[in-house]
């Protein structure tokens, strides 16, 4: 090990906050040393929440493939005139929320399309659908891009909106449509959703109105190792204001059937050493999170269980369906039972407990 990683995990460790230009020098670690910055990440994991590893029981609800974004790192999201092209009506939203009652979630996640045609009013009444059905359940639901989409549609303010969606029984907001918060970076990935500054704009708003808020990052596609930390950065700031955040979702590019890889724009996804320094850098960098995820869906099982020894803490959900990374190429995206959960976890000496959405155990 060198002694400047040396000295500098061993600060760390001791309370010093990481500056970009220290976090993107981990995040470009070769070698043993990638062991070395994930077991300090490990550590800083233990002594912050214990050696519990945490998964909600929840289903994802997919109404809608049609969007308006049709982002190049997207696979799912189709024009309504394309082949495969969907919109669930409220009769199937409710079939859904019964069979998320049979299955014993606490938590049921929106993921679709941002539709060109849905408003506000579209929103609350898939809110309104799921609480007829299941008043006590979460609703996990919408990206700030759906909220300023609806704002937009409706011809009100973002704050607005988010009124009427906690008026409606919105439990908390998704941190998506975050990707990567880097104009530069934006204009090549995502040019038609929100860009990174009204991101923060909208997730500033929901937390100030008491909507807790998970973040996200989207990485592997056409972004630098300085990009990945500035956003984490930008997503620390916020944290100090608000402490909003519930977690810190890393999200890694499924690159297989999208767009920006078969256009050779981005390369093939995070290596191995990338997503596990990922999960050990956003541990180390955002020492105002207690929760860093692993995304089973994209990572593949034997990675997750890595990850779990490189700082993160909680395995997502039980999801049930994840269209939007199986249409990406994620092949084993669909459903993580708790009793493999446990396999995974009691495998590496830690023990899993089920959460709500807010972590709080059960």
């Amino acid at each position: 090990m060198t002694s400047a990683l040396n000295t500098l995990l061993r600060d760390v460790q001791a309370g010093h906050r990481l500056s970009p230009d220290e976090g993107e020098y981990l995040m470009k670690t070769t070698g043993r040393d990638v062991f070395r910055v994930t077991a300090a990440a490990d550590e800083v994991r233990e002594e912050k929440v214990g050696d519990i590893v945490t998964y909600v029981r929840n289903q994802n609800l997919h109404v809608t493939n049609i969007c308006k974004n049709l982002c190049g790192f997207c696979g799912f999201g189709k024009k309504a005139t394309d082949p495969g092209a969907y919109c669930q009506d409220l009769d199937a939203t409710r079939a859904g929320v019964r069979l998320a009652q049979e299955r014993h979630v606490t938590e049921i996640c929106f993921l679709s399309g941002v539709n060109p045609a849905f408003d506000l009013d579209t929103y609350t009444g898939l809110l309104t659908a799921v609480h007829e059905i299941a008043p006590d359940i979460h609703i996990h639901a919408f990206s700030p891009d759906e909220v300023a989409h609806a704002a937009k549609r409706s011809r009100c303010t973002t704050a607005e909106v988010l009124a009427a969606l906690r008026d409606a029984g919105l439990g908390s907001l998704q941190g998506t449509a975050a990707e990567i918060l880097i104009e530069s970076v934006r204009k090549v990935i995502c040019p038609r959703k929100v860009s990174g500054a009204e991101w923060v704009r909208i997730i500033r708003e929901a937390h100030a109105m008491g909507i807790r808020t998970s973040a996200t990052i989207m990485y592997g596609s056409y972004e630098s190792a300085r990009d990945q930390v500035d956003h984490m950065a930008i997503v620390r700031e916020i944290q100090d204001d608000t402490h909003g955040f519930t977690e810190f979702i890393p999200m890694s590019y499924i690159h297989t059937n999208t767009p920006l890889y078969t256009q050779g724009v981005a390369r093939a996804g995070a290596t191995g050493r990338e997503d596990l320094l990922m999960i050990a850098v956003s541990r180390l960098f955002l020492d105002n999170f207690n929760n860093v995820q692993v995304s089973w869906g994209k990572l593949g099982l034997k990675m997750t269980q890595l990850a779990l020894l490189c700082g993160g803490n909680d395995l997502a959900g039980t999801m049930f369906t994840d269209e939007v990374s199986v249409d990406a190429g994620a092949g084993d995206a669909s459903y993580l039972s708790p009793e493999v959960m446990e396999r995974m976890t009691a495998d590496l000496g830690r023990t899993l407990r089920q959460r709500t959405t807010l972590y709080d155990l059960i």
